[in-house]
């Protein structure tokens, strides 16, 4: 066994189980086999990949021609909790697609195990009815959560898909509209914010309308990936058509926002963040509904599992996760002049 980084080999053969992290992807596709065939894997807690586009470049890395008569075959598996009906592993491997919505998009059939007609998936639920291991103490605990906490119980019990606990926006709907007809409403104003990332944290570019008026947010575009340079950010920008747009930006980071001022981003300035900026902006877009295009798949990601953080007690505390907040960062930011008001500017 070889530990840095973990893999087991079995002797007879000199065939491998690697272990790997999925924090990059990219290391993963990199990894190839002296002796057999890469095509079995497993992700475990599957439920943490966010982006799909990760797992599908998992599932490109051991594609491969595999010779016929060694018995072998290609196949993931993954296992997790579903506490989040909006996760895309729900449409992937447990949705059929039925038909098209007015806009086009997929509407879907959802099963709790099924094999998909093609034969490519088979998906299926368990619980702790099954587990022939559990005693009378494990027992207790499930019993004793169907009575006091149900809503956790259909997920974590029963294996159903569930609503996170504590979303801080819950007044939100995934839906297809038109940018062009909703920005020509009266009143419709538009509305970038940017959080910086790089390696660990990915940069993130939220593309908004709001009214006002109608107390409605429309997110129709967004910006969301790892290890860009400013240069790199202010192409990815320009290339969306965006470069041209007034963009709040974090204030953290005043040397990224000149460099970027400088690489032809002229309407990038940064958010004028102060005490209790977060939670004062938080309370100001729960007052909102919240439209999302599906495009936006980061975004309702990020919407759909950013919560209240709990104390050493699991008690919800005023304050947020610091995760899943790089396009809710970005949001806020690009409603401050809506929530404090204008600052003069040139612009």
């Amino acid at each position: 066994m070889k530990e840095s980084p973990l893999e087991m080999t079995y002797r007879p053969t000199g065939q491998k189980i690697y272990f790997r992290g999925l924090d990059d992807p990219l290391k993963v596709t990199s990894i190839t086999v002296e002796i057999g065939y890469l095509c079995w894997a497993w992700i475990e807690e599957a439920y943490e990949i966010l982006n799909e586009a990760d797992f599908d470049m998992l599932d490109e890395s051991i594609r491969g021609a595999i010779p016929e008569g060694t018995g072998l075959f290609k196949q993931i598996t993954l296992t997790f909790n579903p506490w989040n009906e909006r996760h895309w592993i729900r449409k992937r491997f447990f949705g059929e697609v039925t038909g098209r919505d007015a806009q086009g998009n997929p509407t879907y059939k959802f099963y709790d195990s099924w094999l998909s007609p093609d034969g490519q998936i088979y998906a299926t639920t368990t619980n702790y009815l099954c587990n022939e291991w559990l005693d009378e103490a494990d027992l207790k605990v499930f019993e004793t959560m169907k009575q006091n906490n149900p809503r956790r119980y259909k997920v974590a019990g029963l294996g159903g898909w569930g609503i996170v606990d504590g979303l801080i926006y819950e007044n939100w709907r995934e839906e297809s509209f038109d940018v062009q007809q909703i920005s020509a409403k009266a009143g419709v104003k538009s509305a970038f914010g940017l959080d910086f990332g790089y390696t660990n944290d990915p940069t993130a570019l939220f593309c908004g309308l709001v009214s006002v008026t109608e107390k409605t947010i429309w997110v129709f575009d967004e910006l969301y990936e790892k290890a860009l340079t400013n240069q790199a950010i202010r192409d990815r920008i320009t290339a969306m058509g965006y470069a041209k747009e007034r963009i709040r930006a974090d204030c953290a980071e005043p040397k990224s926002i000149d460099e970027l001022r400088e690489a032809g981003l002229y309407r990038v300035r940064p958010a004028r963040k102060g005490k209790d900026s977060i939670n004062n902006g938080i309370q100001y877009i729960q007052d909102y509904l919240i439209v999302i295009h599906p495009r936006c798949v980061n975004f309702i990601t990020e919407i759909s599992n950013y919560t209240w953080a709990e104390d050493k007690f699991g008690t919800k505390i005023n304050c947020p996760i610091d995760a899943f907040n790089h396009l809710m960062d970005a949001m806020r930011y690009a409603l401050e002049d809506m929530l404090v008001g204008p600052a003069y500017s040139f612009d």
